[in-house]
């Protein structure tokens, strides 16, 4: 029979049976997932003994899922009880009735979601914001900008912590009204990149982590592509910011297209090597946008309000930022397009970097950043 009550998830037998299932060795989530469909709890599933399961699974598996418990797993077992008895902590199963309905559908659902702050976002509206670790810096500011207004909008942004365009989403969510969940490729107990642990705070306070990974589970390669899997199946579109030809974001993309869900695209310079991913989505039948309401309008939401342009100041600075363009340019290239004089243009181009107005890339190239 399945156990649908969630609120016994923390109990002690109740969670060693689940963390029986998600360990047993050789056994994935689509194995354990044809398994509860048929015997309907991991209790029944023991029960069932290796004869029976080996009806269903190879029996190097049904022996993995009937093997007694380890001294490992006991200590794993006691390590998760204690992590539940933290504000805050939560642990939801494919039985829970908190177990996000869009997460479900997919080929390969977890069988267990760790999360920390509000688990209630996993019911909201969701899209998934995702690109370049090595983004540029009109990337980050871009990535910034939708995940704010498309939170004010009401949707909750999903990515996954990581450098670059995912800090940037999250960053951006969290000054919008619907917050941010962050879908992790370790544990709960550990945050990766080391450098987002102030990050991951502030979303565990205002949003949520979520993971399917045990605790103690450190950055494994694999489970970083896998958990795209998650941030594509909670949310009802992928938007992807910035992302080179053989970004692991068109993986993302990938996956949201199988699981039936809209993907959309923000196109760039033709001359940058971080817009080649995005034009190719676009190529493919990615939705390409340039604004917020672009996505909110795909998604039948309403349309934010329209807000008027800041007005440029005077000046020689707002003059060499039309000079410079939209298009990344060396700066050889501007001095001899303005006439400036390279002293008087390099102070120029400073004063427009300090304020965060331009970036200067590798090979004295400038880029120009729009907010």
């Amino acid at each position: 029979m399945q156990d649908t009550d969630p609120t016994t998830a923390a109990s002690s037998a109740h969670l060693a049976d689940w963390l029986r299932l998600e360990q047993a060795s050789g056994v994935g989530c689509r194995t354990a997932n044809l398994l509860l469909a048929e015997f309907g709890s991991p209790r029944a599933i023991v029960e069932a003994g290796v004869k029976e399961l080996s009806a269903h699974v190879s029996k190097a598996q049904a022996s993995a899922l009937c093997a007694p418990d380890s001294p490992a797993f006991s200590a794993l077992l006691a390590a998760t009880l204690d992590w539940l008895k933290r504000p805050g902590h939560h642990l939801i199963t494919r039985h829970d009735q908190r177990y996000p309905a869009l997460l479900a559908q997919i080929p390969d659902p977890p069988l267990m979601l760790y999360a920390i702050g509000e688990p209630g976002l996993l019911a909201q509206p969701c899209l998934a914001i995702v690109g370049s670790r090595n983004a540029s810096a009109q990337g980050r500011a871009n990535a910034e900008a939708f995940a704010q207004a498309l939170s004010d909008g009401g949707l909750t942004i999903v990515s996954g912590l990581a450098a670059g365009i995912d800090a940037s989403a999250h960053i951006g969510a969290l000054r919008g009204g619907a917050s941010t969940i962050a879908v992790v490729g370790t544990g709960l107990d550990r945050v990766y990149p080391a450098r987002h642990r102030e990050l991951a705070q502030c979303i565990a306070r205002q949003g949520c982590m979520l993971s399917e990974y045990a605790l103690g589970t450190g950055p494994i390669a694999n489970n970083f592509p896998r958990r795209n899997r998650i941030i594509s199946g909670l949310a009802a579109g992928v938007l992807v910011v910035e992302a080179a030809a053989e970004s692991g974001s068109l993986i993302t993309a990938g996956l949201a297209n199988d699981q039936g869900r809209e993907v959309f695209a923000v196109p760039g310079s033709i001359h940058s090597a971080l817009s080649k991913g995005c034009h190719k989505l676009i190529r493919d039948g990615a939705l390409l946008v340039e604004t917020a309401n672009d996505v909110l309008q795909a998604m039948h939401m309403s349309p934010l309000a329209a807000v008027a342009p800041a007005m440029p100041n005077d000046g020689a600075c707002d003059q060499l930022l039309g000079r410079i363009g939209f298009d990344p340019v060396c700066f050889d290239a501007l001095a001899s397009h303005t006439g400036a004089p390279a002293a008087s243009l390099a102070s120029q181009l400073l004063l427009l970097e300090l304020a965060g107005q331009l970036e200067r890339l590798p090979g004295n190239i400038i880029q120009r950043i729009v907010r």
